[in-house]
């Protein structure tokens, strides 16, 4: 995924599907200057954690 398209997700308010490592996550914030966001599971809603923006997979 491109940093763009993280940032239209993160705004939008229609449930779209993305995934980190197969795994479904929602992504709670983006950081321009390090090319990351921060995800929590949707179905575990564990810890947040940093990952980088292009290895996350919009369904």
């Amino acid at each position: 995924m491109d940093l763009n398209r993280a940032k239209q997700i993160l705004s939008s308010s229609a449930d779209i599907p993305v995934n980190y490592n197969g795994v479904p996550i929602w992504i709670e914030t983006v950081d321009e200057s390090t090319n990351m966001a921060t995800v929590t599971g949707r179905d575990t809603r564990d810890e947040p954690m940093p990952v980088p923006i292009d290895e996350l997979v919009e369904e």
